[in-house]
């Protein structure tokens, strides 16, 4: 079933949602609002452009987990040149802009200008994250995602030079791993995801990572 959200700030139990993991629309993309969400494992998305707000969580869970982060021999030969820098959080706001401007005829298009400004302020306050590749000064690819506890949820990402996006993943699990990070949460299957490591878990098991200390 998929409930009807007002201004109350409030969320139905995930296991009432449809079994694709669809569980509510509307609502606002408030900072409160988005925390709630993604602290019980909820996360908005756009089916097109002036669409209603959606609000999912699937009961299996894609994720994939820091020290699991498959790398190809391929991609060891990409890292080892040297080509490409990496940086974090240094430039989220062109991140995401270059993320919305990929996509932006596509059904699924959800990074319409609300949901920018949503998660620009999420960054802004420490909640949202990204991570940059740099071809010299050129920003060529990267990701981003919200940041709760020790888990990062990956919303979305951009590559302009073949394999950007998988260094900065690649990038991420690491960096995660060195820090004592739990999970990456990849929200739904793709067969570059899977690829790279992701698996599915229960959501039992995933809200034990994100609730975790």
């Amino acid at each position: 079933m998929v409930f009807q959200l007002d201004n109350e700030l409030w969320f139905p139990n995930p296991k009432l949602g449809d079994s694709d993991g669809m569980l509510a629309v509307g609502g606002d993309l408030s900072i409160d609002r988005l925390l709630l969400a993604y602290s019980n494992g909820i996360f908005p998305w756009y089916d097109f452009r002036n669409s209603p707000i959606q609000w999912w969580c699937p009961l299996q869970r894609f994720v994939i987990f820091p020290d699991e982060i498959h790398i190809s021999h391929s991609m060891r030969t990409l890292l080892n040149k040297g080509k490409y820098q990496v940086s974090i959080n240094e430039s989220f706001d062109e991140v995401i802009r270059q993320c919305s401007n990929l996509r932006i005829e596509e059904r699924g298009a959800w990074l319409g200008s609300e949901m920018m400004e949503a998660y620009k302020e999420l960054n802004r306050q420490g909640f949202a994250v990204s991570v940059e590749i740099w071809e010299g000064p050129r920003l060529v690819g990267g990701l981003y995602g919200v940041t709760i506890g020790r888990c990062f949820m990956g919303e979305s990402m951009f590559s302009l030079v073949p394999s950007a996006s998988k260094i900065a993943l690649i990038h991420l699990a690491h960096y995660m791993k060195d820090v004592g990070g739990l999970m990456i949460d990849c929200q739904f299957e793709t067969p570059h995801l899977k690829s790279m490591g992701g698996r599915y878990i229960s959501f039992e098991e995933y809200m034990k990572y994100l609730q975790s200390e």
